[in-house]
């Protein structure tokens, strides 16, 4: 990264606080749609609005799963920053661009090998 740009730990601080905000009102999505389906005697199979339901808890599954996966993302990218082996792409050795860090703060190759895979 130069100078222009943020510090990479603070930028990594602001998107694990950011990752965090996000699974915490997943979270509460979740737990209110639980809630609303455990007041009625909800049948999925029967019920016109039942299908919505599940689609609804599904959905609110899959991204707070997707959210907690790129917490566990960030923290490893923490950890390189930490052993110093931050912006160096695992495959080749090289530099990873600070445009692809930037836009993607955990990348772990760069575009060359990424692309390659």
């Amino acid at each position: 990264m130069t100078l222009t740009d943020p510090d990479p730990a603070e930028f990594l601080d602001a998107q694990r606080a950011q990752t965090l905000a996000r699974i915490s009102a997943l979270t509460r999505d979740f737990d209110a749609i639980v809630a609303a389906c455990a007041d009625s005697a909800t049948d999925d199979e029967h019920d016109p609005e039942g299908s919505t339901i599940a689609f609804e808890r599904a959905q609110v599954s899959a991204l707070l799963a997707a959210a907690r996966a790129h917490l566990a993302e960030i923290d490893r990218a923490a950890e390189r920053l930490g052993d110093g082996t931050y912006g160096l792409c695992e495959r080749c050795g090289r530099s990873i661009a600070p445009e692809r860090l930037l836009a993607r703060p955990t990348a772990q190759r760069c575009v060359a090998c990424a692309s390659a895979r």
